[in-house]
């Protein structure tokens, strides 16, 4: 699939002289449900001074890329005093979208129509590029999944939780439910884009929810996914037991296993080895964080293969406690390699 394919729609929100939000337009078509998040998501809503400029998120497998600007006098947007540009995606790619959306805003800004925001739209769908003299180009092809992956920083991520790094890694290894809380949306976004990073063997980001509200349709939605890491900026998530296996609270750096998940989460040997291994390789300050996850990877891999091994070995090539249990693996390994077949689908049921 083109890289052009992936967009859905382009809709636009504006916050007029007299407070009120709405939304003015879309294209193709964004649903009612959507629309609503979207509203929610966007911060104009709120009647307080913070101006988010960029957000994204995911609902109901769909990428949200939202960018708000303060309109600025004289320009050709009367009434307005500030506006977000929306894009939805069926793709992981905040770098990529954040620029296209700034090229559309300053095409909106200049031509206070919504028309030459479509025209680019098309331009980039169909042709992959858009070009403008006065309001920048955009070249789809610059933007390569990967380099999205890698953006987030687990230097940054082991820096500020060190040995405890490791709780979140069985937590991603065993797909086990991760929920972060930031009063600070962009400090949320930065963190939660990361965590995918520690199994990187996956190349899995449509488990990465950054921003999420305590919100009914959306927690339903969160709730279908088997694992997943779960950003919020409300304080009170922490009382959302039913949410989480993992509770991370990112401006107090700390990270608590809940009741119900201890006995799969539960620590040994192997684990302070990884945990030992994660912080020496983001420690090494010749290390890059593409480099520090390649590192991981390997060792992810390691457990792996010992892991096929076994299954290599078993009956239906389907794993069973018995056979770990031969194996006489202390109890913390034997656990976690028994939840982490259960997770990769190798286990006998």
């Amino acid at each position: 699939m083109a890289t052009s394919e992936m967009m859905l729609s382009l809709g636009l929100i504006e916050k007029d002289v007299n407070a009120d939000t709405l939304w003015v337009w879309c294209y193709p078509s964004i649903s009612a449900d959507l629309r609503e998040v979207l509203l929610r998501k966007c911060c104009l809503p709120l009647n307080n001074q913070v101006l988010h400029t960029f957000v994204f998120g995911q609902y109901c497998r769909t990428w949200y890329y939202i960018t708000t600007v303060e309109v600025q006098e004289p320009t050709a947007l009367k009434k307005v005093t500030h506006f977000s540009v929306v894009i939805t995606a069926k793709d992981f790619n905040p770098e990529k979208y954040a620029a296209f959306s700034r090229v559309l805003c300053r095409t909106y800004i200049k031509h206070g129509s919504p028309v030459k925001m479509m025209e680019c739209y098309i331009a980039v769908l169909t042709k992959g590029i858009c070009q403008s003299d006065e309001n920048g180009s955009f070249l789809i092809k610059d933007y390569d999944v990967r380099k999205a992956y890698l953006a987030g920083s687990l230097k940054d991520v082991v820096s500020q939780f060190g040995m405890e790094t490791i709780i979140l890694y069985t937590a991603l290894m065993l797909k086990k439910r991760v929920v972060v809380y930031h009063p600070r949306i962009e400090a949320l976004l930065e963190v939660t884009r990361a965590l995918p990073g520690l199994v990187w063997h996956r190349k899995d980001w449509s488990i990465l929810h950054p921003f999420v509200h305590l919100d009914d349709n959306e927690l339903e939605n969160l709730k279908l996914c088997t694992g997943y890491v779960a950003g919020f900026v409300d304080p009170e998530v922490r009382d959302r037991s039913d949410l989480f296996d993992v509770y991370v609270n990112l401006s107090d750096s700390e990270i608590t296993v809940s009741q119900n998940a201890k006995e799969a989460m539960a620590m040994g040997k192997l684990h302070k080895e990884i945990g030992n291994f994660i912080v020496q390789a983001a420690e090494d300050t010749d290390c890059t964080d593409a480099q520090v996850i390649k590192d991981i990877s390997g060792k992810t891999k390691e457990i792996l293969s010992n892991l096929m091994s076994l299954v290599d070995e078993a009956e239906n090539s389907k794993l069973t406690l018995e056979t770990l249990k031969q194996r006489h693996y202390p109890p913390a390994t034997e656990n976690f390699l028994f939840h982490l077949a259960a997770a990769e689908q190798l286990l006998k049921i």
